[in-house]
């Protein structure tokens, strides 16, 4: 459960949570031409920060926002936060794999949340936050359950590590109004006290790894 005092950060910041909506975008879905990337798929809590994380690297052309896990169809936001569609906010992380390698959006994705805390990342609680390492090969799944055990040995972690290794189904591109959401509210009181903290922690421990242009 959340702290005392993170409720009362939170409350003074005035946050709701990571999907307040914007109600002055209508929610289309986004289309760009991506054929010549290869894709991976990933859940770390809010795909807010997952998005713009990923897209500051080196080597990552797009990150799209969307709905992966469950079982439901054509899923909305509002069905997702009810927990009862089975899908977790995710990301279809679209990467060149001559510039950057799967093992280092790998290190993107554990380092970028706390790959212990079940059903949830930091305020965001509920099975539709959960940690979740798709996989769409057996090489990919190798790799996945390699690092697991790598980071378990590590001692970096005093508990479990709580990622799902999952077989990649489908992947539901999330309400237009949820993509690129960092860049176009950049001042928003969840993206200020949450978000932008979370990359630049990232960032700052792994220059090498950042767009020029990307950082926060």
């Amino acid at each position: 459960m959340r702290t005392f005092a993170i409720l009362l950060f939170m409350s003074a910041l005035a946050m709701t949570s990571c999907a307040q909506k914007d109600k002055n975008t209508s929610p289309e879905s986004k289309k760009e031409s991506l054929s010549g990337y290869a894709v991976a798929y990933f859940a770390a809590g809010c795909f807010w920060h997952e998005e713009a994380l990923f897209e500051s690297i080196k080597g990552v052309s797009e990150a799209i926002s969307g709905y992966a896990g469950g079982t439901a169809s054509h899923p909305t936001y509002e069905e997702v936060a009810t927990g009862e569609t089975g899908h977790a906010e995710s990301v279809a992380v679209y990467y060149d794999p001559g510039v950057v390698s799967y093992e280092t959006l790998l290190q993107v994705f554990f380092e970028g949340q706390d790959p212990t805390q079940v059903n949830g990342q930091g305020p965001d609680w509920g099975t539709e936050y959960r940690s979740i390492a798709f996989y769409t090969t057996d090489t990919e799944k190798k790799e996945i359950e390699d690092y697991i055990r790598k980071l378990a040995a590590s001692g970096k972690y005093h508990a479990p590590i709580a990622t799902q290794v999952v077989p990649f189904k489908k992947f539901w591109v999330a309400e237009d109004y949820h993509q690129d959401f960092i860049r176009k509210h950049p001042d928003q009181g969840y993206v200020q006290a949450v978000s932008i903290p979370e990359i630049r922690k990232f960032q700052q421990a792994h220059p090498d790894l950042v767009k020029p242009d990307h950082r926060f």
